[in-house]
């Protein structure tokens, strides 16, 4: 049956439809917002599998080329692989949706949110998210939404709901918020250094723009949502429950107070073994149920642990920021390094720098563009002690690299100011919690043993939450058990000026403002402290760049003169870069990039440069060349591809009967620059210039 609601957002209708399109979906809802149209289904599996230990949910946000009237690229001429954008936008639909899908679902689910349609508003994902919420909603699966997304951008000071593509451009701030009526369930934000009010302020209005796509979305599931299907429930032995948690409860009480991640690891399993060879038999469901009950005494035992005694599996407050030493300049060959390391926790961060040349070019759908900074976030096996192939970056690294390089990028010099395109790595080399976060700490000191000038350091903290009823304690610095078995992960990036960038995701019904403010308060204190400490290592940016790091240098030259720069077939450019070792680019505006691994080379190219594009000065004495010689006088080359007539009458003090009695072609003349008409026509005397030449060697004014 087909069916729509409606509601204003900002000034412009979400329209949300169901009923026409994709009818075999368990759940489809067709979402116009503007000229952006999102179809989103949600399909579950009619055949459980009630044998996994997680939720068998997946995402996928896809890009349809035709959305922006465009035909892909690449030998195929079709979609391919997915590109950073969806890859991003897939885990933003993902994150706020998996917490409201009910443990113990064992039917494979798969929602899929297509653009089919895209403006220049920049809300094809918030727009996916909504619809993806939305089709969950009418489905029959389990699903405690609808949620809905909102983005909010600063601009001119004040807060703008799903700001357009130029508005963004303009933007201090670019915030997504996903939430359900009730509470906020994730933010995904980048900002020019904005306050811990600000956002707080941002996250209000995102809230209440949510609540009435929320309300929206419910009036569509109560007029064609299909009934819920049920959680399948695990028949437990009475009896069990209780022999496991007695097995187990005090050995993990010990176990979690033990401050090493591998050590307490290895307990931990030890622990699980023992319970499972105890009572495990030789039954494979009951092993997988024995599991389940230890997973949730070992969540009980670690929470009830931390919200009792305020103390941490490694000794900590809930304040408390595990012990940081920072190094810079530890790799000799590469232009920036660092090592930054945080308990557990530890990144090898490495800048390169580059040329327009080495530039990546995005072709999206909101148009093509070049990225000049790029931040590239690896997480090797080794990393977490673990021994797995070694593949591409899946989502958790693109998500978690994108995070780092929104955290930095409102710091880094504008183009004008440091000509270079940067490449930021970040190696993890021990992961305990938030290495994005120690990515940002360590590339922020990286950036500086480059010579980037960065306007200020960033550093980043990740903030953990225990929530059990009315007992709530916020967490500074998370560790991994406290990431897995806590209610939030919050991470918080800034200057000792502002916010740079936010991401949350929780595990229960979403979080208030009020609770925010405390998490970013407590960020902020601790945000203070790593940058106190990074400051001893590197306080500023080193003054000059590494050895090995290229020169780049820029001219600014007449457009009418890059033809001459470059030459026919690209002659004349080859030609510069073969001679003095170095990379030339011109752009259309006459920008002359010069790059070169020594400053000698680099002013070779651009006095080459120079001479190409130099003006004819009137008065000014020239070395050129005799081109042509005529009855009337000679015509000379005084720069590339500039002449001028020297007439027979200037030639010499004397008459001159022939020109071929002066001069020979290709031979070198000293001219002097009498006259450029309007036809740009350049008049010669090489009378002046042997007779000014004269009189400096005299050491009397020329001319007198």
């Amino acid at each position: 049956m087909k069916h729509a609601v409606e509601c204003d957002i900002a000034g412009r209708t979400l329209r949300l439809e169901t009923g026409r399109v994709a009818r075999l979906a368990d759940g489809a809802v067709w979402a116009a917002y503007g000229d952006t149209v999102v179809l989103a289904t949600a399909v579950a599996a009619r055949t459980a599998k009630p044998d996994l230990d997680f939720l068998p949910l997946t995402v996928n946000y896809v890009e349809k080329a035709y959305a922006a009237g465009k035909i892909p690229g690449g030998f195929f001429r079709r979609e391919g692989a997915p590109s950073e954008k969806e890859v991003l936008t897939s885990r933003l639909i993902d994150r706020p949706i998996r917490p409201l899908i009910p443990g113990g679902w064992c039917y494979e689910t798969q929602v899929i949110a297509s653009a089919l349609s895209v403006d220049h508003s920049m809300t094809s994902d918030v727009v996916g998210l909504t619809a993806a919420s939305a089709a969950l909603a009418i489905s029959d699966v389990p699903f405690d939404g609808p949620l809905a997304g909102v983005r909010i951008g600063r601009v001119g000071g004040r807060l703008v709901v799903n700001p357009s593509l130029r508005e963004l451009e303009e933007s201090t701030l670019d915030l997504v918020v996903a939430g359900t009526g009730e509470a906020i369930m994730m933010v995904e934000a980048g900002a020019t250094r904005l306050s811990e009010a600000v956002m707080l302020e941002a996250l209000e209005l995102a809230h209440a723009e949510i609540r009435k796509i929320v309300a929206t979305i419910g009036e569509l599931q109560t007029a064609v949502g299909r009934p819920k299907r049920p959680v399948p429930v695990v028949e437990v032995e009475e009896t069990l429950p209780g022999q496991v948690s007695a097995r187990v409860a005090a050995p993990i009480r010990e176990a979690v107070r033990i401050p090493d991640k591998t050590q307490r690891q290895q307990r931990f399993d030890e622990i699980l073994a023992d319970a499972v060879g105890e009572f495990g038999q030789e039954d494979a469901g009951r092993r997988i149920r024995i599991k389940a009950l230890y997973r949730e005494c070992e969540y009980r035992e670690v929470r009830e642990m931390i919200l009792d005694t305020k103390t941490r599996a490694d000794g900590r407050g809930p304040a408390d920021i595990r012990p940081i030493t920072c190094e810079t300049g530890l790799l000799p060959r590469t232009h920036g390094s660092a090592l930054f390391t945080r308990g557990e926790t530890q990144s090898l961060a490495v800048v390169t720098l580059g040329t327009t040349e080495d530039e990546q070019r995005i072709d999206a759908l909101e148009g093509e563009y070049f990225r000049t900074f790029m931040l590239h976030y690896n997480f090797p096996p080794f990393s977490v002690g673990e021994a797995r192939p070694l593949r591409g970056p899946g989502r958790r690294e693109v998500g978690h690299g994108k995070l780092a390089a929104r955290a930095l990028l409102s710091i880094l010099p504008g183009k004008e100011a440091f000509p270079y395109t940067i490449r930021l790595v970040s190696d993890i080399l021990e992961s305990n919690g938030s290495s994005s976060m120690a990515t940002v700490c360590g590339g922020s000191l990286a950036l500086m043993d480059a010579g980037v000038p960065i306007a200020e350091p960033v550093a980043g903290i990740a903030m953990g939450l225990i929530k059990e009823g009315d007992r709530v304690l916020i967490l500074s610095d998370i560790l991994g058990l406290e990431d897995h078995l806590g209610d939030m992960d919050f991470k918080v990036t800034g200057t000792r000026d502002g916010v740079t960038a936010l991401q949350m995701d929780i595990k229960i019904q979403g979080i208030t403002t009020d609770l925010m403010r405390q998490a970013l308060e407590q960020a902020r204190v601790g945000r203070l402290h790593i940058l106190d400490t990074m400051q001893k290592a590197l306080a500023a940016p080193r003054e000059s760049l590494a050895p090995y790091a290229p020169r780049i240098f820029t001219l600014q030259i007449k457009t009418e003169k890059i033809r001459d720069v470059i030459g026919p077939g690209g002659k004349v450019i080859r030609g510069i870069i073969a001679e003095c070792g170095v990379k030339v680019n011109v752009n259309d505006a006459g920008v002359v990039t010069i790059a070169a691994v020594d400053e000698a080379s680099a002013q070779r190219a651009i006095d080459m440069v120079n001479r190409l594009t130099e003006e004819v000065e009137v008065g000014k004495t020239y070395q050129g060349t005799v081109r042509k010689i005529v009855d009337f006088g000679a015509f000379v080359e005084i720069l590339p591809n500039v002449d001028g007539l020297v007439h027979i009458s200037q030639l010499a003090a004397h008459r001159v009967k022939s020109v071929a009695d002066e001069l020979a072609e290709g031979e070198e003349v000293l001219v002097k620059v009498l006259e450029v008409d309007r036809q740009g026509k350049i008049r010669l005397s090489r009378k002046d210039a042997v007779s000014d030449e004269e009189q400096a060697a005299s050491g009397l004014p020329a001319g007198s």
